[in-house]
């Protein structure tokens, strides 16, 4: 064999190897860009500038409780993504938290790589990543004490009998996309079931709109879909996972989806207890209170008339 064709040989080899041991590579659902003292407004104005000049579009925010605010983003990039990815609106959004623990102001996103296999996108966001790396930092990955690869992130299920990323909760079936997104955005507004809009994105090219959604229970019956609820049960180590939050609410086509909890919860929790203190024992009932609070924001109830 000549030095050609072994140099040949040995590139293709050492690119094999570089896509297998990226296949291996184990990734994690959070990233903690940095941490901070002073006030939350004042870090979350600077967080929000640091997005814009990164090149993210800031889409909305919100403080689901007194000690955090999540600003979601978005760019072109992510959207066209979306755009090729069946159901890709769930990742076209990424969520940047700011959150006081202990008088320390904890800067983190969402990982999109991550995010991008547990949706089962096209691409797998790479760019994304960096980019958010350049516009905020990175210490460390964080999340469960050990990550996932995108092997198991593209399959991914809790446990048994419980739901995959291809099983959602199906809200309602409109005669058209334009009246399912007119429809739900009417009731976010007025604020149905305790469910509001934070954020809003349009998937370029597709009869497609993703709404980000604050839960607030009205009242201490329906607690079990409120977002400070549940967080305040799962969300207990060192480093918080507040981008977790906020749920959403997919309009495709002429359907009204939403992920069910024990797949949306799990694959930011993944190594959550099933029994025990801070485990999903304790909000047990929450998956459906949050599919029926998101099924009364997609209400189909005229549909014994449409037909």
């Amino acid at each position: 064999m000549n030095r050609v064709w072994k140099g040949a040989l040995g590139v293709v080899l050492s690119l094999v190897v570089a896509v297998a041991a990226q296949a291996d590579e184990k990734m994690k659902p959070f990233v903690l860009a940095y941490k901070a003292s002073g006030e939350m407004a004042a870090v979350v104005a600077e967080v929000q500038q640091k997005l814009s000049a990164g090149g993210f579009e800031v889409v909305g925010s919100y403080s689901p409780y007194d000690t955090a605010t999540i600003i979601a983003v978005t760019n072109e990039a992510l959207k066209q993504n979306a755009a090729k990815s069946k159901f890709g609106g769930y990742g076209a959004a990424q969520r940047v938290s700011v959150t006081n623990v202990n008088g320390e102001l904890q800067v983190a996103y969402t990982n999109p790589t991550y995010m991008a296999h547990a949706y089962r996108m096209e691409g797998d966001l790479a760019d994304v990543s960096a980019q958010m790396v350049k516009a905020l930092g990175k210490m460390e990955e964080f999340g469960p004490k050990d990550g996932l690869t995108a092997k198991q992130l593209r399959k991914y299920q809790y446990m048994w009998g419980m739901e995959y990323f291809t099983e959602p909760s199906t809200h309602a079936m409109y005669p058209n996309h334009e009246r399912a997104v007119k429809a739900v955005a009417e009731r976010l507004a007025k604020g149905t079931a305790g469910v509001t809009q934070v954020y809003r994105i349009d998937i370029p090219g597709k009869d497609e709109v993703i709404f980000g959604v604050a839960m607030k229970a009205p009242n201490d019956k329906k607690k079990d879909m409120d977002d400070n609820y549940i967080m305040s049960e799962i969300d207990f180590k060192p480093l918080r996972s507040t981008a977790h939050l906020p749920y959403e609410i997919l309009v495709s086509g002429r359907n009204v989806y939403s992920l069910y909890a024990r797949f949306r919860i799990a694959i930011n929790f993944p190594d959550l207890s099933m029994m025990g203190a801070n485990s999903f024992m304790n909000i047990m009932k929450s998956p459906d209170a949050i599919k029926n609070a998101l099924t009364e924001v997609g209400d189909d109830s005229y549909k014994e008339a449409m037909f």
